[in-house]
């Protein structure tokens, strides 16, 4: 295949669809060992299981009294407190035992007493003659009834031992590493990062802390990237720049092709220097699609060489960092041993008015306002895809579906958080 591939640029579901399928049967390699803050964001490599049922006893929500709910069918009702259980205490039968007209003093996440089925909450209930709260009562008033069950989690209502708390193939973020440490692993079974290389291509480019010349351009694409794929749960190996000449263009493509995955960065297009497509045609490979019917970023390429994968994306800077949001990161999720996620949009309501061409699918740097469930947002300002101020200050993208040429202020739009 050495005269580059066949076009196919799809509408940017399929490719989207494309991608995914592709990700579904990435089988992540190795597996490693780290200490459990060290799993933070990293993908699970085994399952997390119950090592008892949770919670381990009947577990008070509430600060009041155990009581037996059928002796408050009639209220106000009167019970003697027989004694007070605080969280971390365990109550001993017969030293904290609830019988008939009586009630124990009980602290949210306090195991319930034997004999108790319900709790009363305190602010239900009236100290009666001179006592101090909870500790020393001797008798209560209840004004309110309750019902069996009511104000306390059973034992094993959340899990049961040996129940799978976490399976392999999710990404461990707060609440992840909360239950891993519930249920005492002070180490976890993680996937290897893969290793994404990344390499920017044309003669326009220079390294960031070069002078560029007049017609010139620092490579912050390749940051960019390298930014993108550690989020994304990948390893960045950035492999400079390569020139507008063929040799050393298949040189680096080589090269990126020993990692676990290849993402391009100029040379996609139509133009006489452009020549990343023809060097990987000449490498024998195979091109899903190359191009997708999306503003900014239309011309990004999907492929493979060998048993690796690539993306060749856009150069201009907001179109790169979308097309790797919007193709790049599953895979690299993949690679990483994430079980895919599927694609989800916001929804806003539209500040101000959109008008645009039809035919393209358009994600459009925009600013996501308001507050709480008041959530509005308006295009940023820019001046096209090689603005990189106006994607700093934006925090998302308006997508305009291809159909649409106007759409109005106070219209739902789907947003892309950024």
């Amino acid at each position: 295949m050495s005269s580059g591939p066949t076009p196919a640029v799809l509408s940017f579901e399929d490719a989207r669809h494309v991608v995914e399928r592709h990700a579904a049967g990435v089988r992540p390699q190795a597996v490693e060992t780290v200490d459990l803050l060290a799993g933070a964001g990293r993908v699970l490599a085994e399952r997390i299981l119950a090592d008892r049922d949770f919670p381990p006893f009947d577990r008070a929500t509430r600060d009041g009294y155990a009581v037996r709910a059928a002796e408050l069918a009639e209220v106000p009702a009167r019970l003697e407190v027989v004694g007070e259980v605080k969280a971390g205490d365990w109550p001993e039968p017969g030293t904290c035992s609830v019988g008939r007209g009586q009630a124990a003093g009980i602290m949210t996440g306090a195991p319930l007493p034997p004999g108790a089925d319900a709790v009363v909450m305190v602010e239900q209930t009236s100290l009666l003659g001179n006592q101090s709260p909870l500790l020393g009562n001797r008798s209560i008033e209840v004004r309110r009834g309750v019902s069996p069950g009511e104000n306390f989690v059973p034992r094993g209502a959340e899990a049961l031992a040996g129940q799978m708390l976490l399976d392999r193939g999710r990404r461990l973020d707060h609440a992840g590493i909360a239950i891993a440490a519930s249920v005492g692993k002070s180490q976890v079974q993680v996937f290897r990062k893969p290793r994404v290389a990344v390499l920017s291509t044309g003669d326009e480019v220079v390294e960031i802390d070069a002078t560029p010349g007049p017609a010139q351009i620092r490579n912050s694409n390749s940051y960019a990237l390298a930014a993108q794929v550690q989020a994304a749960g990948g390893e960045p190996v950035r492999l400079g720049i390569a020139p507008d000449e063929r040799s050393r263009l298949r040189q680096l493509i080589e090269e990126g092709l020993g990692c676990d995955l290849l993402l391009l960065t100029g040379g996609v297009s139509m133009g006489k220097y452009d020549l990343v497509e023809e060097v990987l045609g000449e490498l024998k490979a195979e091109f899903y699609f190359t191009g997708a019917l999306i503003q900014p970023g239309r011309p990004v390429v999907f492929g493979s060489c060998g048993k690796k994968y690539f993306f060749g994306l856009p150069g201009n800077p907001v179109s790169t960092m979308v097309t790797f949001e919007l193709f790049a990161r599953p895979m690299i999720e993949a690679l990483a041993g994430m079980t895919p996620q599927r694609m989800v949009f916001l929804r806003a309501r539209l500040k101000s008015e959109i008008r645009t061409k039809t035919g393209l699918k358009r994600f459009l740097p925009a600013v996501l306002v308001g507050e709480f469930e008041n959530a509005e947002v308006e295009l940023a300002r820019w001046q096209g895809s090689g603005d990189i101020a106006a994607l700093a200050r934006a925090n998302g993208y308006v997508v305009v579906p291809p159909e649409r040429e106007r759409i109005e202020v106070g219209e739902w739009v789907s947003v892309l958080s950024r």
